[in-house]
């Protein structure tokens, strides 16, 4: 088992996304990447605790590999738009890689520059690539928020 931790707007909806992916074993949306500790979502939406909504995503690199985990979440959002997606605009909703051991780090920074050099009428991605710090589960009604509430499944075209 491995861990990922990515920042993509809204965690409801990178939630649903990664959680059908084959090989995914568990997620839990929260907060991280801020400066105070047990942050609540009233907390975070205040602009005052300098968390991102987030994932943490157990997955078994047997079945995915990280680097696949990224190009599909660079596809999920546009992180080419500096805190904001859709209509949620703030910090808190910006583009992330919380990178959990060196490997990570440099397969993130490594697709960065890919994906940039790929299109190159692509705006730069905003994506900050940092060290994950701890990470804090939302409140229990924000887990697995569209299942509970019966949205259908948002579904995303692979890379």
């Amino acid at each position: 088992m491995a861990k990922a931790t990515f920042a993509a707007g809204c965690f409801w909806g990178i939630e649903q996304i990664f959680q059908h992916m084959p090989g995914i074993l568990s997620t839990q949306v929260g907060y991280t990447g801020g400066r105070s500790s047990n942050p609540t979502y009233e907390q975070v939406c205040s602009h005052t605790t300098g968390h991102a909504e987030a994932i943490e995503i157990i997955f078994d690199p047997e079945i995915i590999s990280y680097d696949r985990l990224l190009k599909f979440f660079w596809q999920s959002h546009d992180a080419t738009d500096q805190n904001r997606q859709g209509i949620n605009h703030d910090y808190q909703y910006r583009s992330a890689v919380f990178y959990h051991d060196e490997q990570q780090k440099e397969i993130a920074l490594q697709l960065k520059r890919q994906l940039e050099a790929k299109d190159k009428l692509l705006k730069l991605l905003v994506t900050d690539i940092v060290p994950a710090t701890i990470f804090y589960p939302a409140e229990a009604y924000h887990q697995q928020y569209y299942e509970k509430h019966a949205i259908p499944y948002l579904k995303k075209k692979e890379l």
